[in-house]
Formats: structure tokens, sequence, C-alpha cells
């Protein structure tokens, strides 16, 4: 009994939470047997065996807690990534990955990004993007990259490019160092030349190089690299078709280069171009002439039809007359069998008279 009175002082006493769960686990075990031992138990201890169970019921599950999300948390806490406790269980019920979340606060509060809760990176902001899968780990890396470039790229834009399908981060990099792009495609363009006719009928073949960076702003809804290749290709057979001869072509090809650019290809397009080079150009053949040789053959083909036709359209003249002059000695054939008819008529009927 005095076991009893002794723990029953422990819970009328003042004593602090931290004192209560300093019981000795083998004092409480000692005082379960005795309660159990007892025939008739006191309320008091009924009430104290209730506030053991659920004592021991909270401690189960802050070691539960502790077990799970107590490296996380004071992993966070340590970097001064602001994450609580209670955010980490709440992923672990709404199935976010709690290490992906606490590992992008982390680098978000290392590279000196803002993590407010109300208008920075907050944990709930990237959740959020969790659970639309989005890519956190590559949000993340590209704010950092833009950030150390000094390119205005907050986390709602970043977020938005790599929900709609783009790589943010990619484009963080083509932002800081240009991609050069070959015009036109060799994908799907196996000769790898642009076919072009000047003026005078000289076919050019030429190859340009495009360098490009990204435009963060125009990045979402904004044309691909396909479009900026096709307009490319586009203005550079357009202006050399507008050139007098191929030798003004070769002789200055920034001429084309200067010529582009000023046409303002990348408008509504993800890409801002920095430069068009002609990287290679050959002459290739005089379509020119070509063309002025199958016109003449054209032409004489022509001439020979209409020979032909002519000399047809005689030749049947010339049966039509035949056939003329056959019927007109028929008639004569028939006219002089008449003759002697009217002769024996005029002398039946005694016709005939002397002339003197």
């Amino acid at each position: 009994m005095n076991s009893l009175s002794n723990f029953s002082s422990i819970f009328s006493s003042n004593n602090s939470f931290v004192d209560l769960l300093s019981i000795s686990p083998t004092f409480i075990a000692s005082y379960l047997e005795l309660f159990l031992s007892q025939a008739r138990p006191n309320p008091q201890n009924v009430l104290i065996v209730v506030l053991l169970g659920v004592l021991g019921l909270f401690a189960l599950i802050c070691l539960a807690v502790l077990w799970n999300f107590g490296s996380l948390w004071l992993q966070a806490m340590m970097s001064g990534a602001d994450v609580s406790m209670s955010s980490l269980i709440g992923m672990y019920l709404r199935q976010v990955r709690s290490s992906v979340v606490v590992n992008a606060k982390i680098m978000a509060a290392q590279a000196g990004l803002d993590i407010d809760r109300t208008n920075g990176i907050s944990t709930e902001r990237l959740e959020a993007h969790y659970l639309a899968d989005g890519n956190v780990m590559n949000v993340l890396n590209a704010i950092i990259a833009a950030h150390r470039a000094g390119i205005d790229l907050d986390f709602d834009r970043a977020a938005a490019i790599d929900l709609a399908g783009r790589d943010v981060l990619d484009a963080v990099r083509t932002s800081v160092h240009p991609r050069v792009i070959d015009c036109p495609d060799p994908r799907y363009n196996p000769t790898g030349f642009l076919s072009a006719i000047a003026r005078n009928g000289i076919e050019l073949k030429v190859k340009a190089r495009v360098t490009v960076r990204t435009n963060l702003e125009q990045l979402i809804g904004g044309a691909t690299e396909e479009t900026v290749i096709a307009r490319v290709g586009e203005s550079i057979i357009s202006s050399i078709g507008s050139s007098e001869t191929h030798l003004a072509v070769l002789e200055n090809p920034n001429l084309i280069s200067r010529t582009v650019l000023k046409r303002g290809l990348d408008n509504q397009t993800a890409f801002t171009i920095v430069s068009i080079d002609i990287a290679h150009i050959e002459v290739g053949q005089n379509i020119g002439a070509r063309l002025r040789g199958d016109q003449a053959e054209a032409d004489v083909r022509m001439a020979r039809a209409q020979a032909e036709q002519r000399r047809s359209e005689a030749i049947a003249q010339e049966q039509v007359m035949k056939a003329e002059v056959a019927k007109n000695r028929a008639n004569l054939v028939l006219a002089e069998a008449e003759v002697p008819k009217a002769m024996a008529a005029a002398f039946v009927e005694g016709n005939f008279q002397r002339t003197e």
C-alpha cells in the first residue's frame, strides 16, 4: 500500500509533465500488479490506471512520430528550413514524399530565397506543386540558378512552366548560356542545306547557325524551336531570292543575316534570337539556264505540233479538192450522156433545121 500512496502523491502534487514522464516503468508495472490484486479497487486508483493508459498511448504516439519524422524535422530545424512536425505528419497523411519537400525547403533556405509562409516558398506551396505532379526539385534548381544569374523568376512562374510540360531548368540554363541551333534541322532535312535561287537563276545552298536565348516571359504559350527554324529558313530563302545575282550573296553573306534579323522572327516564340550566322554556302546548279532550256525545248515541241497540225490540215484539204474534181467529172459524164438522147428525140420529132 505504500507504493499506492506514493504513486497517488505524484498525481496529487503539482508536478510537471516531464516529471510524470520520468516515472519508472518498473514502478508503473508494480503499481498495476497491486491494482489488479485488489478485490475492490479504489476509485482514485481506477482514475490513475486510466491516466496511465492515456499516458502510455501518448508516449507510444510520440515515439512513433519521432521515429518516422524526427530525423527530417531535426535536419530542417538545423538548416533553418521552417518545417514543423505537424507539416510532416500532414504530408504523410496526404501521401506526399516529405523528404522531397524538406530537401527542397532546405535548398531554398540555404540559397537565400524567401521561404516566408505567406509570400515565399512555403511548405504548403511545395506540397501543392508535388500533388499537381510537378517536379519540385527541378523547379527549385531552376529558381536557384536564376537567382544566381540575376534573372527574375519567382516560384509561381517556374511552377507554371514545369506544369506546362517544359523543362524549366533547361530554360534557365539556355537563358544564361545561349543555345545554337542548326537551320535547317538535320533531323528533317537529310541534305543539311537550304536551297535558294537568286534572280539570275543560280542556286545557292546555305547552312545557317541561329543563336537563341530562352524568353521566360513567353515560355508558356510561345512557339517552339521548330517554328524559329522554319521562320529563319523562309527568310533566308526570301532574301537570296530578292538578290540580283548570286555573286552579291557570295561577296557579303552578312547582308542576309542583317536582313533576316530585322524581321523580328522571334515574335510570339519562346526564344530571343541573338544572332543568325551563315555557316556554309555553296553554288549549286544553274536553275535559270535549265529552266530556259526546258522552255526552249517545250517551244520546239509546240512548234512541231503546230506544223504537223498545218500539214495534216493541208493533206485533208487536198483530199477534199480531189473529191470535188471527181464529183465534177461525174457530172460531166452525166451531161455528155444526155446529148445522144437529145439528138434521138430531135430525129423523132423532126426538129432538125439546116442552117446556112
